[in-house]
Parts: structure tokens; sequence; C-alpha cells
């Protein structure tokens, strides 16, 4: 994973890690579901309030903290602030508190990896167990890329000390984050995950890195074709089924500019949450919150949060209600571009009936719509042909609000009103009644 030009500075260290006991904390926070978001933050005193910042927008709890790399020996420092085990626990705490949690992860582009300066097997061992036991989490993960990759005696080594702190702790899940290609994982990552399966590691997932592709093609079509392609290595490395080997697989694009030029938008986003909910991704995550994220009104978060909550509805013909228990309709069942969405007494006609589609919600052969592709509060919706534009694309989070990515606003009825006839609009996401939808048949 690449780094943000953050300047490290060098601070001692405050613990040595070496003697520590394997395990002596219980996990704090919220327990990982099955399928979950999990961005990566390059976690630092500049941007550590990001992820209450992140979670107050947008409801999502899970982050990969990026990234710990040796300062000497076996003792770890976060990478950009070049600060020790220990710091940042007051705001990890605050998150687990509200629920959530993170996944610390090792090495990433540029820093090296723990096990390439802790020789000692024991030693490494007890390095990761500190920060299992200081933060409370039960989750590590190691981005192995570069050099680090061809250092198979790093490689033997962590697998190692990974089995050895899995043994002592069967709580902890390990995550390998890894380089891909548009077809699949190449050899030297299928190597890696090779010696962790006959050293014992329980893998829980692999996620790969769908970015700087650097074959000048489309970045989501190389993407949804490395999640493929790794798919089916999973399921012949661990010898289960095609579906248990998506249950076990992460995704991790860039928002926005790639380094090799490739732009991966959020209808992008949109696109490849679609695809991980229909298959059953394990993880969705992307580089990187604080300066990617933010900038767009944390509009990555919001979409990939979906498989968080539940992703969005089936499809199908389906009632949506809102306050006071009314129905989102279309005013008059009226076909015309342009016709007021609103909400009124459900009644189960036609112009209450929407189906998903593609990230599209759809009644009467047309699209709910942002008029005018507008980002502002007020701005109304309406039912319009389906064009594909992100004015057209709503995905769920999981205080069941719809989001417009394209303008990072939710479904809203005016004035809080549940009278009928209220138009619907977009506005500041608040989680407020007339913010909440539930989706019924």
């Amino acid at each position: 994973m690449r780094i943000s030009r953050l300047a490290a500075a060098a601070l001692p260290v405050l613990a040595a890690l070496v003697g520590l006991p394997p395990y002596t904390a219980a996990a704090a926070g919220g327990a990982f579901p099955a399928h979950y978001a999990a961005p990566y933050l390059q976690i630092s005193d500049g941007t550590a309030g990001d992820m209450a910042a992140d979670m107050n927008a947008t409801g999502l709890k899970f982050y990969t903290l990026a990234f710990f790399t040796p300062q000497s020996g076996c003792t770890p420092i976060w990478e950009a602030n070049g600060t020790g085990v220990g710091s940042f626990k007051s705001q990890i705490s605050a998150l687990q508190a509200a629920g959530g949690n993170v996944i610390p992860s090792f090495g990433g582009a540029a820093g090296g990896e723990l096990a390439q300066t802790c020789t000692n097997t024991a030693s490494l061992t007890a390095a990761y167990a500190n920060v299992v036991n200081t933060y409370g989490t039960n989750r590590l993960d190691f981005d192995i890329e570069g050099g680090v990759l061809g250092d198979t005696a790093a490689t033997a080594r962590r697998n190692s000390a990974l089995a050895t702190l899995q043994a002592q702790n069967p709580a902890v899940q390990v995550d390998y984050t890894l380089p891909v290609d548009p077809g699949g994982l190449p050899s030297a990552e299928l190597n890696l995950l090779r010696d962790a399966k006959n050293k014992g590691v329980r893998v829980s997932v692999v996620n790969i890195m769908t970015m700087d592709f650097g074959d000048g093609q489309n970045a989501l079509n190389d993407a949804l074709s490395a999640a493929r392609g790794t798919a089916g290595q999973l399921a012949s490395l661990y010898g289960v089924s095609t579906s248990a080997a998506y249950g076990m697989l992460g995704l991790t694009p860039i928002a926005g500019q790639n380094d090799d030029n490739e732009f991966f938008s959020q209808a992008d986003a949109q696109t490849l949450e679609n695809f991980a909910a229909s298959n059953g991704v394990a993880e969705l995550a992307f580089w990187e919150v604080h300066d990617f994220d933010r900038n767009v009104g944390w509009a990555y978060s919001r979409i990939f949060n979906a498989i968080t909550g539940g992703g969005p509805p089936p499809p199908g013909g389906h009632q949506i209600t809102g306050i006071g228990g009314k129905c989102v309709d279309v005013a008059g069942a009226n076909t015309a571009n342009g016709t007021k969405i609103q909400i009124f007494t459900c009644n189960g006609t036609g112009a209450q009936q929407w189906t998903v589609s593609g990230g599209t919600l759809q009644a009467l052969g047309k699209c709910m719509d942002v008029a005018g592709a507008g980002t502002a509060n007020g701005t109304k919706v309406q039912l319009w042909d389906c064009n594909g534009t992100g004015a057209q694309q709503w995905t769920r989070n999981g205080p069941n609000e719809f989001v417009n990515p394209n303008s990072g606003k939710c479904l809203d009825a005016t004035g809080q009103s549940s009278a009928d006839g209220t138009a619907l609009q977009i506005w500041s996401c608040a989680g407020t009644a007339n913010q909440q939808w539930v989706v019924t048949t």
C-alpha cells in the first residue's frame, strides 16, 4: 500500500516487547461481521480524529490502521507518527466503545516489516501479541509487497510467529494484504499463502490491492477480473468452494486517482460494492481515509459501508416506507420525466413498487433521480429516464439511510413532515426520522 507524505518523527519507543506474556487482554469493541468495510487510515496525530468524523458522518465503524514498521529489532512504530505501541489508544477505545474496531496493519510499501528486523521468532510473537493486548483488538493485517515479498526468511519467520500466536490465543485473526494482477495473485504472493497454510496459520482474509495495475485498462474492470481470479486460486489453495473463497476475500482499490493515472470513481466504488455484496466478499477497504476520502465528504466510506449494513435492497418489487409509515411514491403514478417523488399513504400500487438494479431505485420503468445531478441541500428528487449517472445511484448504510454517493447526501422527506404529498429531496445525513427508510415486500 502506498504511503502519504506525512513526515515521520523519530521519537523513543516506550516499551520493550521481549518477555511480555503472549496474551493478557480480552478483545474490546465490536466483533467483525462476516461482511464489513474497513478502509485504511494512515494514522498520525493529525489524522487519528478521522475515525470519529467518518463514523459520525457515515456510520462506518471499522478501520485498518497503517502501518506498523520496525524502528529497530523487535520494536514497531507507527510509520507516519514515529511513536510506538500504545499511541492513539484513546481514539481507538472511543471507536470500540461505539461498537467499532480496528485492524492494525504491519508493513506497507515503504517501511519494511517487523519480521525482517526481529529475527527471534519468540520475540516476534511477543511483539505481535503486544499490539493485540494493548489495543484490545484480535485482528492483525500484514501488508506484504515489494522487496519484502522476496524475503523468504522473513516470510517463514512471520508465519511461524503467527501460528504460535494463534495457538496461544485462538481468537486472533490474521489477514494478508497482497498485490494482485488482473488475472489473480502472482506466484510470490501465492507462495506466501502456501507457507502460512503449511505452518498452520489460519488466514481469515486475503485482501488484494486492486489498484495501480499500470496496464492502461479500466481500473474497475481490472479489479473485478482480479477478484474473480483470486477467488478461484483461494478455492484451490484451501480446498473450498468458490463461494467460500469469496467469503475470505478482501478488495482494496485507491479511492480516486491512482498512481498510474487511472481513476477509480465513486460510481466504480458502487459497482464494486454491488459485486462484493452479491458474491459474499468478506471485506471492502480502500486507500485512504484522510488524503482521499475526507476531501470528498467520506463518499467512498458511505458506499462501501453498505456491505456492513446489509447492502442494497434485494431485487424485485418492494415498498419503501419512511416517516409516519408512509410509502415512497411517484406522484399521480405519472411516468413523465421530472415527476415528483413523494411520501404517501401505502396503497400497493405500481407507483410505490421499487426495484434495485445496479445501484439504482426504479419504479414505473424509470429511475429515482437527483434533479440536475445537484449536490445542494434541498435539491429535489424526481423520476427520470435511467441514464447510469451518479444522480441515480443510491446505497444504504447501517442506519437505514439511502445515500446518493454523487452528492454524499441522504434521501430526505422535506421538513420532517409525514403528510401525504411531502416531496423527497437530498439533505446532509443527520440520522433523523425523515431520513430512515425500511424496505418491505
